[in-house]
């Protein structure tokens, strides 16, 4: 085989969530190895941190079926791009981050190059597609988890792992600062705030934005002083927001449009409706009763739903392994069951008692993720 070079990382990280998550590491990787130049596929926020990027990562933000198929040319050139230039370089490591659909394929080839290869979050195989831990035994060297129960699943599977706890437990603080948040943003209110995240994509904008601003708008008719923030991923995200706001314009007035601070509004929040995925995370360890929605075409929700290994889509209710919040996925994904399930959710009662349930589930993700990262790359890198 090839000499490796040493100058060079190669990183992938798909989506917001894939470049929120590398973030975290990616500036302590390059104060520990500061002769290493990081290069790949990153968001905002990892090239704010020194990545030099080939392309952004919101080329790979696509979710569903037809979707990816509709997508399909541009990613795989894009996986081509990639796979040939990490071939040429021979860099130090590979370091795919989440993106499972994209990253497995390129990580096997790599590796079959005698390419060190590591992956920061672990396909999610106690929820579905479990055969996929064979692909993965055969594509990674080494699995760096944000999960603790995974250690279990993937060492009785063979694969060298670490949990290096979850980044977003680190980043968000044990007791949140809500007057705070919302004097950060200029919110001033009287009543309930609830923060509405129908989702970072397109498409998830299309299907789910109109279902949670009609529950917004039935969540006025009760609660006539609710005030509702919205973070927009980006300004083509607030431009679509903006257009399905115009068909409530109750909610549009009672509305604050932020761009970005998702954080921020959640933080602001007394509770949260969310499309699922990582933010339902985030909502939680902001110690937020949050309502789980989420709508797409149905032939994508038929097969994906089909090939479902837990009753949960939602991070809270998985790492619980009960239902704690209400998930309303397609047909109950309906503006009158969302704003029963807020109005619910802003209750006292029900507050208090998530709050201590999220707490707990907040120390159980601490752990000192950038540098357990580091060590075990270091490792990688050593052997």
């Amino acid at each position: 085989m090839e000499k490796l070079t040493s100058n060079s990382i190669v990183w992938t990280a798909g989506e917001n969530s894939g470049d929120y998550l590398a973030s975290r590491v990616l500036t302590s990787l390059s104060e520990a190895f500061p002769q290493m130049t990081m290069e790949g596929i990153g968001g905002e926020r990892m090239v704010a941190d020194g990545l030099q990027s080939w392309y952004s990562a919101s080329e790979l933000s696509v979710r569903g079926y037809l979707e990816v198929v509709r997508h399909l040319p541009r990613i795989l050139k894009i996986r081509h791009d990639v796979i040939r230039r990490t071939l040429e370089n021979r860099p130090a490591a590979y370091i795919g981050v989440d993106a499972p659909d994209f990253n497995l394929a390129i990580e096997e080839k790599v590796r079959s190059t005698g390419i060190p290869v590591v992956h920061m979050v672990a396909p999610a195989v106690w929820a579905w597609r479990p055969q996929r831990i064979h692909q993965i035994k055969r594509a990674v060297d080494h699995l760096l988890l944000v999960f603790p129960f995974e250690e279990k699943i993937f060492r009785e599977a063979g694969i060298s792992c670490t949990y290096i706890g979850h980044p977003l437990a680190d980043l968000i603080p044990i007791e949140p600062d809500t007057l705070g948040a919302r004097e950060k943003i200029g919110l001033k209110t009287v009543g309930p705030v609830i923060a509405i995240l129908p989702g970072s994509r397109k498409d998830e904008i299309k299907w789910c934005a109109p279902e949670f601003f009609g529950a917004a708008d039935l969540v006025l008719k009760s609660e006539p002083t609710s005030r509702f923030v919205i973070p927009a991923a980006d300004a083509k995200r607030k431009e679509e927001i903006l257009k399905v706001l115009d068909q409530f314009p109750a909610v549009k007035e009672a509305s604050l449009i932020l761009d970005g601070q998702s954080h921020t509004a959640m933080e602001a929040s007394d509770a949260i409706l969310v499309a699922s995925g990582t933010a339902t995370l985030e909502a939680a360890l902001y110690k937020k009763p949050l309502v789980i929605g989420y709508k797409m075409p149905a032939l994508s929700a038929m097969l994906i739903l089909s090939k479902g290994q837990t009753k949960w889509i939602g991070l809270p209710n998985i790492l619980a392994q009960k239902s704690l919040v209400p998930e309303c996925v397609q047909m109950f994904c309906s503006p009158e069951i969302l704003s029963s399930h807020l109005l619910h959710a802003l209750e006292p009662k029900r507050q208090e008692a998530l709050k201590a349930i999220f707490t707990d589930i907040h120390h159980s993700l601490l752990r000192p993720t950038a540098q357990l990262t580091t060590e075990a790359i270091e490792k990688v890198l050593k052997r």
